[in-house]
Formats: structure tokens, C-alpha cells, sequence
């Protein structure tokens, strides 16, 4: 019988499998589609997230950086990392060194995806396009829209506070070591370099619009964006899932599907990546249920942070104050990215 057994092939996946082959376990992988994947993504490891997967193994390319700007136009701050550096870097190549070191350790990629899944005393029968597979355990990292969350009834109402997120690359060398977040009005445009010579911009609003049509609104930004656009623009939302909980008998939710804030503090895949190791030792100890205590903890700081991030934005007057408040208060804002890194 598998051990682990994991629906989705992406960062929090494959990282699941990568955990749970160096605990000992066998651990498949359900993906349907060929790696690598590129997804709408703001592509910046906070150094708690860099750190994980190097000693996991994961080797891969990419542009570090320092610390997080602030900007809006008008006022500007920043606050460096403490312990270590940050690193952006491509979600395709993520993805490619994720799903190589996977191999290495001999996780099994199956192609198809889960679309039935049945629990039983001491195992979980899923099924992948009609073939029946049986493991102790099922995780669920199947997106911001899982799937099998909906088929568990983990789902509450959904939110009126809808958020997506677009992104696009501009092919252009970092004028910064740090990752910027311009603010405006109707949004944020994040900037994070991924090589020496390409920058990711993505914007996030509740505003359904164009791309450019979000770009327009940040006039520096634009014109600091004097390369052509190498990528096509991806998106993704709404970016708030609230989920009932993270482990539901034998089958564990981890990444976007465990439950999603915002990409407001840009700490998502190192959440995934640290979950994903918590979820392991979890199911190691035979304690399966105390991943919602832990999966708690670690994500506290980024719930916390980020709610409060999002109240202000929907205010017109609060969000008008933030970057000029963080310039003001230069020891609460290192303060608060230090948190979240």
C-alpha cells in the first residue's frame, strides 16, 4: 500500500513527496499535466522558505534579494532580512527542481487527477480517472480551488472580499535587490527579480481588468519596464479560501488548498514548503490531527499580518496611509517583514 499519497503536482506537492520519501514513506504523485508547470505566482522565497529547500535538497537557479520595499509615488521604505536572503525565482524553474529531486528519491509520478476518493478504516481509496488507488494517506495540494476540499464539504460560504492576482515578465535586468511593492489606489504591483536579467510584475486588485489597464496606475513602475513583455499574462483568484479545517479523517490539505489570505505579504510558498514538512513529522508521529495545530502556528504570523494589510487597503483613507506610515515607523515595519520572513 502507498504511504502518501499526493493530488497535485505543484510546489506544496511535490515538496509533501519529497518529505515524505526522506522520512522512509512511499509517496505518489498525481498530476495531470507536464511539468513543469507555470502559474500565476509572485515567484519570491522569503529566506525561511530558501532555507527549507536547500536542506531538502532542492537545488535550483535563481536572483536573491534582501529585503521588501514599500512605494507609492511619494514616500518609500524598506526594511533588509535579519537572518539570511530571500530568492526569486521562476515558478517553471521551481517547479523543474521540485519534480528533479522528487525522482531522485524515487517519488512516482502518476498522470491523471483524483476525482473520487473513499475513506476507510487504515486507508483511503482514491480514484484517478476510474483506477482505484489505495494509500494510508491522502494529501490534498490541489490549488487555491481544491477539488477534493469541495468533495470533503471543507468549503464555508464563499467570501465577498473577491482579490486576484496577474502576472506577467518583462525582460529587463533588476534595478534592486530588494522585492518592491508599489501601491495605488485600486491596487499593488509587485516586482521581484527571478535572473539577471528578467523581473516579474504582478498586480493584485479587486478589480477585474486588464493587465495594462492595472499597470497604468503605476507610472514609475511603467517606466522602469523598458523591456518587451517575455511571458504571456497568467492570473489567478479569487485569492481568499477560508477553509472549515486542514485534515478531514486521512485525507490532509496543504498549500493554497489548506486556505489562502492574500499574496499581500508575498509568503505563500514558503508556507507551503514549511506546512509541508510539518504535515510529514505530523503523520511520522502518528498524529495526523495535530497538523491543524501546527499548520495554525506556522501560518499565524502571515494571517495575521496580511488581514490586517487587507483591512486597511479597503479603505480608501487607511490604504492611502500605509507606505507613509511604514516610512514613519521604519523599526515596526523591519519589524513586520522580519515576522513574515
Amino acid at each position: 500500500m502507498i504511504d502518501v499519497l499526493v493530488a497535485g503536482g505543484g510546489p506544496a506537492g511535490l515538496a509533501t513527496a519529497i518529505n515524505a520519501a526522506r522520512a522512509g514513506m512511499e509517496a505518489v504523485v498525481v498530476e495531470p499535466r507536464a511539468g513543469p508547470v507555470d502559474k500565476a505566482c509572485g515567484e519570491g522565497l522569503m529566506p525561511t522558505g530558501a532555507a527549507a529547500l536547500r536542506s531538502m535538497g532542492v537545488l535550483m537557479d535563481g536572483r536573491p534579494f534582501r529585503g521588501i520595499r514599500y512605494l507609492d509615488g511619494f514616500h518609500r521604505a524598506q526594511a533588509a532580512f535579519r537572518d539570511g536572503l530571500g530568492i526569486g525565482v521562476r515558478r517553471t524553474v521551481l517547479h523543474a527542481a521540485l519534480a528533479d529531486r522528487a525522482e531522485d528519491l524515487g517519488v512516482r509520478v502518476v498522470s491523471g487527477h483524483v476525482d473520487g476518493v473513499c475513506q476507510e478504516t487504515g486507508s483511503v481509496l482514491a480514484s484517478v480517472g476510474g483506477r482505484p488507488l489505495r494509500a494510508r494517506w491522502l494529501v490534498a495540494a490541489d490549488g487555491l480551488h481544491s477539488p477534493i476540499r469541495a468533495m470533503l464539504g471543507l468549503e464555508p460560504r464563499p467570501s465577498r472580499l473577491r482579490r486576484y492576482g496577474l502576472r506577467r515578465h518583462y525582460r529587463t535586468a533588476p534595478w534592486t535587490d530588494f522585492v518592491e511593492v508599489h501601491w495605488a489606489p485600486g491596487g499593488e504591483a509587485y516586482v521581484t527579480p527571478v535572473s539577471d536579467d528578467l523581473v516579474g510584475v504582478a498586480v493584485l486588485s479587486s478589480r477585474r481588468r486588464a493587465y495594462d489597464d492595472h499597470l497604468a496606475e503605476f507610472p514609475d513602475l511603467r517606466a522602469r519596464l523598458d523591456g518587451p513583455a517575455a511571458t504571456p499574462v497568467r492570473g489567478a483568484g479569487p485569492l481568499l479560501q477560508r477553509v472549515r479545517s486542514r485534515v478531514a479523517g486521512r485525507v490532509l490539505l496543504v498549500g493554497a488548498a489548506a486556505g489562502y489570505v492574500d499574496a499581500l505579504t508575498g509568503e505563500g510558498l514558503s508556507l507551503a514548503v514549511s506546512s509541508s514538512e510539518a504535515l510529514v513529522s505530523c503523520l511520522r508521529a502518528g498524529r495526523p490531527e495535530s497538523y491543524e495545530q501546527a499548520w495554525r502556528r506556522l501560518s499565524l504570523r502571515h494571517r495575521v499580518l496580511t488581514s490586517a494589510l487587507l483591512t486597511a487597503r479597503r479603505h480608501q483613507g487607511s490604504a492611502r496611509l500605509v507606505v507613509p506610515a511604514a516610512q514613519r515607523l521604519p523599526v515596526l515595519f523591519s519589524a513586520a517583514v522580519r515576522a513574515l520572513a
